[in-house]
């Protein structure tokens, strides 16, 4: 598989080729863009409030890393027919998938916990308790999977996607100066502080997310697309991926242009909301509110659904947003389960929010690159891919950010057991 045939998925361009590209698309999509969760959406808001533009550069790297590694999974889906769980099972035995899958499950509870904490935090903001707002997203979450087939759900997806379309109209209302966003955009300039090395963690992290691999692969394999006609999913997963980046992007200049140039602090992306009033206006606040809600609502259908889906993989259950609970009883229990564990523990007075956040992300970091050495093994196998084995470009890419992502995880790892490793590690 190599560059060339990557960036040609729809050959000619006409109508028939047109439409096959809208019928499949969904997955890719869908994937890159719930990971603009209430997690991401808080990392990229104070990436732009603490740091202004120093940090934007960092998106045009993980922009390549994210289409590489979902690409990878997809094709994997499309050429197997199976999910990732499947294929780790088969290749490398129950006990190693036992681990990754707890390992998984553990990260997963924590996420959608977090995106229960953000359709909270945005509902407060137009006044409505978490009393209120949580249990109603809760069911409303939990009959659209139980009771909607995959092709109405997937339909509700992408209609979610384009609600992020409030980020870039608030990132305009804030009249940022685009001569010095363009350099930013390419040129680094950061000081590397403790602050600023755990950013870039936590931006790597939020962007490229273990669990984004598993619900890849399972959506390319329910939604029946083959190799015969992976070419038009190919571009779903480049498409998605430029669009999940595109709005991380604004979110940064939004909170730059205003935020940060006004000294103000903020901890959470309800924060940045509400501090968004006095400086841009009352509108900005209501689109950033509305933006952390549909994505906050988003990410808890689908983080709870991917956790479904790989576990049931993992343990050769019966599995799909088109069966329902006689025909695949693990499946659902498992995700009911999620959503019911995840809003009770929101609804407790005293809950830990943001431990639970922060641990999730850490777990999130340390099961990555595990995660991405199975994948590199499984889709440079031969005698599973055939003709479709990564090329050289893909390979160099994956590993380097294996690499990079195990490097960061181990710094973070270090400074987490021993404060101020970072610092030491940088000479301050």
């Amino acid at each position: 598989m190599s560059l060339a045939e990557v960036v040609k998925p729809l050959g000619k361009l006409n109508r028939r080729n047109i439409l096959m590209f809208l019928a499949l698309l969904g997955p890719g999509i869908i994937t890159a863009n719930v990971d603009n969760d209430a997690g991401g959406i808080t990392t990229y808001s104070l990436a732009g409030a603490q740091f202004g533009l120093s940090l934007l550069w960092m998106l045009l790297p993980t922009t390549v890393a994210l289409v590489v590694v979902q690409e990878m999974c997809a094709r994997m889906g499309a050429v197997t027919g199976k999910g990732l769980s499947d294929l780790i099972r088969e290749s490398f035995g129950v006990k190693i998938t036992f681990y990754v899958m707890i390992a998984l499950l553990l990260t997963n509870l924590g996420n959608t916990v977090s995106e229960f904490a953000g359709i909270a935090a945005s509902m407060e903001l137009f006044g409505i308790s978490k009393y209120v707002s949580v249990p109603l997203a809760s069911v409303a979450v939990w009959l659209l999977i139980v009771k909607g087939s995959y092709r109405i759900v997937e339909k509700v997806f992408l209609v979610a996607c384009v609600i992020y379309l409030a980020y870039p109209i608030a990132a305009f209302m804030s009249s940022p100066d685009w001569g010095a966003i363009l350099k930013a955009s390419v040129v680094p300039s950061f000081k590397p502080t403790t602050e600023s090395v755990t950013m870039l963690i936590g931006l790597v992290g939020t962007t490229i997310a273990p669990w984004m691999q598993f619900y890849q692969q399972a959506s390319v394999v329910e939604k029946g697309i083959t190799k015969e006609n992976y070419g038009f999913s190919r571009l779903d997963v480049i498409v998605g991926c430029v669009m999940a980046i595109v709005v991380a992007f604004f979110i940064v200049v939004a909170c730059a242009g205003t935020l940060f140039t006004a000294g103000v602090k903020v901890e959470t992306a309800a924060d940045a909301a509400m501090a968004l009033t006095p400086l841009v206006g009352v509108y900005a606040t209501g689109l950033f509110a509305i933006g952390l809600f549909n994505a906050s609502l988003f990410a808890a259908c689908v983080l709870p659904l991917s956790t479904s889906y790989y576990i049931c993989e993992g343990m050769g259950w019966e599995l799909g947003v088109d069966k329902d609970f006689r025909e695949a009883p693990q499946f659902f229990w498992m995700f009911t389960l999620l959503i019911v564990v995840s809003a009770a523990i929101i609804l407790l007075p005293d809950a830990p929010l943001i431990a639970i956040m922060y641990i999730s992300q850490v777990v999130n970091g340390a099961v990555l690159p595990f995660v991405l050495i199975f994948m590199l093994r499984l889709v440079n196998d031969e005698r599973l891919m055939g003709e479709f084995v990564n090329g050289p470009v893909f390979n160099v890419v994956a590993w380097a950010t294996v690499v990079i992502v195990l490097a960061l995880t181990v710094v973070m790892t270090a400074d987490i057991a021993v404060p101020g490793t970072i610092a030491h590690f940088m000479g301050h």
